[in-house]
């Protein structure tokens, strides 16, 4: 990962991988301009130079001094670059030979690979964004749908870091009253009540819960909700996998137990993003891969937003599907009676699923029979009657929530210790550690490991 002592400038594609109309090349670091104006020609007779803010023509050329194509070269000196330091990008023609000759030719001139993530990196050390900002710009990038970008778009903007940091101030805040109060023993009362130190830490506590909550209600909408099919061999699971996504992902074979590990595929059920597992059939095996393969399906089903029981509506349900209904909450669990085509009546089973009250649906994955029934249904269990979160909603991701957690958690054990009355400067270990674990959202505190383990997962050229 890059370090904040290195000067060396860097240089990706930034935009995505394959045939294209436009391309662009990035360049970051003390060095950009100088580097692309050695390979740029401007179209002017009369070219003074580059104009910072703006895009000026001309043509480039390979490390070989061959005009490469026709471009638009634009320059942002820093510190109000994105990254903090001065960039060039230069926009030319999509094409993959294209844009890795240009990125060849600015390595040859001193240019350095940019690795995942660099450039939004150096817009960290650099100051020009929080870590939740930085966060939020891969949010943005990968956003399935339109809610997942409306929740990237508000901590981009700043207002989760800032929430953290009002937050923060408040637990310092109190951490200084406790030092008054060690210092000054014999003004205990006065400098700082217990009941006053409890009240606030409580408030702390609210806003934290609040965050959380807001995590807890609305995460599906950026992360996907996961949705597990399960079920005997040959119910028609990859089947139903196939109909729901439109094309043929998983292989269909009468042959039992195709499918020996589980897939994942994502879909858009009316703005609802939706990751769909397809998981090995149920049965007893002494296959050491299908082994495996129902072991993980098993686990996925405990972590399942919702857990579809496909059953083949001719034989009804097995001790297999029985099991799974044991293990799953009756509201995160939806019977899917396929193969309805072959059948002339509604079969006599159904009916101990109807007085347990649990959701049945009949479908024919092969003809595409009830499936529009059974989307609706799927986001009906997930969200209920919910809309989309509200602009400005401020909804941590999953990192970010941890941490959350963990001060909250602290802070309750602090409201615990107060009441016991145990010595302030033992009560200031409990809102030091809060206080570092709300820096660590922002990035104000991080270890090395917590941020390459963020960045690494950024596309290069970002």
């Amino acid at each position: 990962m890059y370090q904040p002592d290195k000067k060396d400038t860097i240089v990706a594609i930034a935009t995505p991988l394959g045939p294209g109309g436009v391309g662009i090349v990035r360049l970051s670091g003390k060095d950009s301009l100088n580097l692309a104006l050695r390979l740029f020609t401007s179209a002017k007779n009369n070219f003074q130079g580059v104009k910072p803010y703006r895009l000026h023509h001309g043509w480039i050329k390979d490390f070989q001094g061959r005009t490469l194509d026709e471009v638009l070269l634009s320059f942002m000196p820093g510190p109000g670059s994105y990254t903090g330091e001065d960039v060039v990008e230069i926009n030319c023609h999509g094409g993959p030979a294209i844009l890795q000759s240009l990125v060849d030719a600015l390595i040859k001139m001193g240019a350095r690979p940019a690795e995942p993530g660099e450039f939004t990196f150096r817009a960290f050390l650099n100051g020009r964004l929080d870590l939740t900002q930085a966060e939020a710009v891969a949010e943005m990038i990968t956003a399935p749908t339109r809610a997942s970008i409306s929740l990237a778009q508000t901590k981009l903007k700043g207002m989760l870091g800032q929430k953290i940091s009002e937050l923060r101030s408040k637990l310092e805040s109190l951490r200084q009253d406790l030092c008054v109060a060690v210092d000054f023993p014999e003004e205990d009362i006065e400098c700082l009540p217990r009941e006053h130190l409890i009240q606030k830490v409580r408030d702390c506590v609210e806003e934290i819960d609040e965050l959380i909550n807001n995590y807890n209600q609305e995460h599906i909408w950026q992360d996907g909700a996961l949705v597990v099919l399960a079920g005997r061999v040959n119910a028609g699971k990859s089947s139903l996998l196939n109909a729901l996504l439109g094309r043929e992902r998983a292989i269909v074979t009468d042959i039992p137990g195709t499918t020996r590990d589980y897939l994942e595929e994502s879909i858009n059920l009316q703005g609802l993003p939706v990751r769909l597992v397809d998981t090995a059939g149920l049965r007893k095996t002494n296959d050491i891969v299908e082994k495996e393969g129902f072991l993980r399906g098993q686990e996925l089903i405990k972590k399942a937003d919702l857990c579809l029981t496909i059953i083949d509506s001719r034989l009804g349900p097995g001790s297999e599907d029985r099991d799974i209904l044991k293990k799953v909450a009756a509201e995160k669990v939806v019977i899917v009676a396929n193969k309805m085509d072959l059948l002339d009546e509604e079969p006599d089973w159904t009916n101990e699923f109807k007085e347990k009250k649990l959701d049945l649906i009949f479908i024919s994955a092969k003809y595409g029979q009830g499936l529009k029934e059974l989307t609706t249904l799927i986001r009906k269990k997930i969200i209920g009657h919910k809309k989309e979160p509200e602009p400005g909603r401020l909804v941590p991701n999953l990192r970010q929530k941890n941490s959350l957690q963990k001060a909250r958690d602290e802070l309750n054990l602090l409201i615990e210790e107060t009441k016991t009355e145990l010595p302030y400067d033992l009560l200031g270990t409990r809102l030091d550690y809060a206080c570092t674990l709300l820096a660590e959202i922002t990035g104000e505190i991080t270890p090395d490991d917590v941020l390459n383990r963020i960045f690494e997962n950024f596309c290069i050229g970002k």
